[in-house]
């Protein structure tokens, strides 16, 4: 794929500058930088970034504020967080808040650079042990009575073609792209193609969230 647009939220400037020349070695295009929350959100507006990469502790608002704000401001954007932080709850905050993706910054140039380009392909991408992490909490809140309410309400699913429905039922078993490719004997891009079309149909905004919805509809059986 071509360079992707990308935005560097981190309050070190040492650690944001090497980041941003990480990127642009690697053939992307860093669009903006920014060492504050409000700061980031009133930028990425102007500067229309594919991926933001964030950090979570921030000097004058935390990270899922900025989430919230990136994505009210831009709702196709895609947020990478990259913390010093792995806690549980600073994973499942920053996820349940629109972040696509979540990695600790002691992770290696080329795992970082990897992640950034599956982020902006909607994968959600993390650190290793933090995917399990999230399934689990999505499982947990799908299974929880008030959960369960909103599946038996009043509207009924979209329908989803037989297809739609095998790459559906592989995400939400935290299959990647090329793992669902591989297995169903499609081309990565086939694959893309049919999550979106299903994120279109379900009027959903990423993979995380599409997750989700097939584990409150039992897929990830």
């Amino acid at each position: 794929m071509t360079g992707v647009r990308v935005m560097v939220v981190d309050d070190h400037p040492m650690w944001r500058e090497g980041v941003a020349r990480d990127l642009t070695e690697a053939g992307h295009v860093v669009v903006a930088t920014s060492g504050e929350g409000r700061q980031a959100v009133r930028v990425a507006a102007a500067a229309r970034p594919d991926v933001v990469v964030l950090d979570l502790q921030l000097p004058d608002v935390s990270g899922v504020e900025v989430i919230r704000g990136l994505r009210a401001a831009l709702p196709e954007v895609r947020v990478l967080m990259l913390s010093a932080s792995g806690e549980q709850q600073s994973v499942l905050d920053a996820v349940k808040a629109g972040a696509t993706g979540y990695l600790v910054k002691s992770a290696a140039p080329a795992e970082f650079l990897d992640a950034v380009r599956r982020t902006a392909a909607g994968e959600p991408v993390f650190t290793p042990g933090l995917a399990g992490l999230v399934l689990g909490e999505y499982r947990r809140l799908a299974a929880a009575p008030a959960g369960a309410a909103p599946t038996a309400g009043r509207d009924p699913a979209p329908r989803l073609t037989d297809r739609e429905t095998e790459v559906l039922r592989l995400v939400a078993k935290g299959m990647s792209y090329k793992q669902i490719a591989d297995r169903l004997g499609l081309s990565h891009r086939t694959v893309q193609n049919h999550v979106q079309n299903t994120l279109g149909k379900l009027q959903l905004h990423n993979r995380v969230e599409l997750t989700r919805y097939a584990i409150e509809r039992g897929l990830d059986g």
